[in-house]
């Protein structure tokens, strides 16, 4: 009897459980919303704020300070969740990010909003890793496929809605409400976390200690680092003092750091998460992918405009197919993943379409219709769905639930480094091979600003001078394309060494006996 009443216990239990996590994941969504939401809201309205606050020469630090804050404090977010509960860590992420956001809104001088963004980026760095690492937290990586597709879709939702609705806040509201709009957002999704999400208690270890010098350190490299790929080939020369010495100055912060780790009681990134073999080919896919897709989101905008006359205003809606093609495929991939348990062979039919696509688009020239164009970013947006979310799934199945956090937040910012390398190396081949042709061509009166001309700009321009550059745009976008399905190639043969580990999770078919456990998972793929 008292087996019969355990049993329907367990299944009313189960039954409410979806629910719950619905709710909880709704919280969740918004908060990420929030996250990647805030820079293409702000990027629509920087014009305005420029014509306010003054301060042109710094207009690139109100987006450096924020990725400068968001990268560098990932790791950092991660490892606290890790230690002393994911929800009080998660909540405070969200805090600061609304602070960020009112007092960005608040700004009275263009050195107050790139202070401000600083702290908003700070934010923002938890917001990610939270999410990913609660996520992480409730649902069993065999069942998180059946959510992926709500991931996808808040990012296509930002990519597509965020400079739609930041000119229509900058037009009607003013530039201040870009950054008050997190306010409700984030005060709902406050609410609802505080209420809704239950997660264990976490205590500290006695002794334990907060391994301060090797966030430092961290920090000091992430920082570096980013700052090379922000300033190289833009603000300084890539040969420059500068440049280099900042190089230089990253690598030895981040040797110092590896050194450090080896050492330290309670490692703030624990080295031996990389002995998952899985766990490091995730990583390094993860890079890539971070690599290919913020430079297409970059520089195809841009061809769209530039070279096929399409409107600045809607230039969201000129990603759809590739949003909307990774969006479908992400889901698809986590319904088969949950009721199969199988995924290796995602990742390497999401690396062959991601070669083909950049390929694809490596080869629009001046007569290449927007039609074709829309195809060949389909490709592309399928390659990226088949590992988008595979990528962090199969990286936290590889780690200890005690790493959970540890390891979303580090796979979280090799896919952050690998935008900003994306962005610097594609942007650097991109504008030499413009100005190049634009010199070769004989336009040499736009060749100044000619990586930056939109349509309006364009139409202004002597006809001879307008198909020179469209031809410049158009041999830019083939190099920058052709250099990342270059990149993207060695995605594809990594995805080839992923070994095939049961996920954790019951599945459809599976018993709840044979789910085993975090460190029989991770143990079974260790190299």
């Amino acid at each position: 009897m008292a087996t019969q009443q355990t049993v329907r216990e367990s299944a009313e239990g189960e039954a409410r459980q979806p629910r719950s996590v619905r709710v909880v994941l709704l919280a969740l969504m918004i908060a990420m919303l929030l996250a990647m939401l805030d820079n293409m809201i702000v990027g629509t309205a920087m014009p305005t704020i420029v014509g306010e606050l003054g301060g042109l020469e710094h207009l690139s630090w109100v987006v450096t300070a924020y990725t400068l804050a968001t990268a560098a404090s990932t790791p950092i977010w991660g490892k606290l969740g890790d230690m002393f509960g994911r929800k009080g860590v998660f909540l405070t992420s969200i805090v600061i990010f609304l602070i960020g956001s009112a007092l960005s809104g608040m700004a009275q001088d263009m050195g107050q909003l790139i202070g401000f963004r600083a702290v908003q980026g700070l934010g923002a760095g938890g917001l990610m890793v939270g999410v990913m690492a609660i996520i992480g937290d409730l649902i069993p990586p065999r069942e998180r496929g059946k959510y992926q597709g709500m991931m996808a879709g808040v990012m296509a939702l930002a990519m597509i809605g965020g400079p739609l609705v930041g000119g229509s806040i900058t037009d009607h509201w003013g530039w201040r409400w870009s950054f008050y709009i997190n306010l409700p957002l984030g005060v709902v999704a406050l609410a609802m976390i505080t209420t809704v999400l239950h997660l264990p208690k976490k205590q500290r270890a006695d002794g334990t200690r907060i391994d301060f010098l090797g966030a430092g350190l961290l920090t000091l490299g992430i920082t570096a680092i980013v700052l090379v790929t922000t300033w190289g080939g833009t603000e300084y020369a890539w040969g420059s003092a500068t440049i280099v010495g900042l190089a230089v100055g990253g690598v030895l912060a981040l040797a110092a750091f590896l050194f450090v780790e080896t050492r330290a009681s309670d490692p703030i990134m624990p080295l031996h998460i990389f002995r998952s073999r899985n766990f490091t080919l995730m990583s390094l896919i993860g890079f890539i992918t971070g690599f290919v897709m913020f430079g297409a989101v970059l520089f195809l905008p841009l061809f769209q405009q530039s070279v096929q006359g399409a409107s600045a205003t809607n230039s969201g809606l000129l990603l759809l197919p590739m949003l909307l093609s990774m969006m479908v495929v992400s889901l698809v991939v986590g319904r088969v993943t949950t009721n199969s348990g199988k995924y290796k062979v995602f990742p390497i039919i999401g690396g062959a379409l991601m070669v083909t696509g950049l390929y694809l688009l490596s080869t629009m020239d001046t007569d290449t219709t927007r039609f074709l164009s829309g195809v060949y970013m389909a490709v592309l947006g399928a390659g990226m769905g088949f590992l988008m979310q595979i990528t962090m799934l199969v990286a936290q199945n590889s780690v200890e639930m005690k790493d959970m956090g540890v390891a979303s937040s580090s796979t979280t910012l090799f896919r952050t480094l690998g935008s900003s390398f994306g962005v610097a190396i594609m942007g650097a081949l991109f504008t030499n091979k413009v100005q190049d042709e634009m010199a070769a061509r004989g336009g040499g009166a736009a060749t100044a600003h000619s990586a930056q001309l939109d349509a309006a700009s364009l139409a202004r321009l002597p006809e001879a001078v307008r198909e020179a550059y469209q031809h410049a745009v158009a041999s830019g976008t083939h190099s920058a394309f052709l250099v990342g399905s270059a990149v993207a190639v060695l995605g594809f043969a990594l995805a080839f060494f992923v070994k095939e580990v049961a996920l954790r999770g019951t599945g459809p078919a599976a018993k709840p006996e044979a789910a085993g456990t975090a460190k029989d998972a991770a143990v079974a793929e260790a190299v």
